[in-house]
């Protein structure tokens, strides 16, 4: 019976290459977690991720708006998921969307004329973030429905959640939607915070 030994444990194993990138000065980033930075005498800092993430599910039809989207949200203190920038090569993609929409702060679904014609994984998406949402407390807010476009938004949705139109004036519209995000951001840090005190 060949046993493995402690060293072969899969954290220790992260470990190893994570402590060998910062001796090479290198800063390793782990998403959702934060980053470690080479500290000036050996040994190394780290900065955790305190910015809220907000997953963005579109359809390659409104590749250019989700940019926009992202961002937007960049330039305003989140951070934005947007499949494009964060898969890499080789990436199991399904796994990876599904954790990063449970582990977004908020999902923004962009509807469209596009989205709303076509089939695949954009409505994958849209299912897996309903479940998620149906999970969390009733008084926060995790699904933000935005309008590219004229289009109809599902019934489901349209019954239940409130959809914040991107037209005819985008600028009014992506501030209201960062401004709720913001409030429902200092409420959850506010929330918690009561929970430690």
């Amino acid at each position: 019976m060949n046993r493995k030994s402690s060293n072969s444990t899969p954290t220790r194993r992260v470990a190893r290459i994570v402590r060998r990138a910062l001796e090479q000065g290198a800063r390793v980033e782990i998403d959702g977690l934060g980053t470690f930075l080479p500290g000036r005498n050996q040994g190394f800092r780290f900065t955790a991720q305190t910015k809220p993430r907000v997953f963005i599910a579109y359809v390659e039809e409104d590749l250019v708006a989700a940019n926009k989207l992202y961002q937007a949200f960049r330039r305003h203190g989140f951070r934005p998921w947007l499949d494009k920038n964060q898969l890499l090569a080789g990436q199991n993609w399904p796994r990876s969307i599904e954790t990063a929409i449970q582990t977004s702060d908020f999902f923004v679904a962009c509807f469209s004329r596009h989205s709303m014609s076509k089939r695949g994984g954009f409505h994958s998406e849209l299912r897996y973030a309903l479940s998620c949402a149906s999970k969390i407390p009733l008084d926060e807010i995790f699904f933000i429905p935005l309008r590219l476009d004229e289009c109809v938004v599902p019934r489901r949705i349209a019954n239940q959640v409130q959809y914040v139109n991107l037209f005819p004036h985008w600028e009014t519209g992506i501030n209201h939607v960062i401004r709720v995000m913001r409030d429902q951001s200092v409420d959850r840090k506010r929330k918690r915070l009561a929970l430690v005190g």
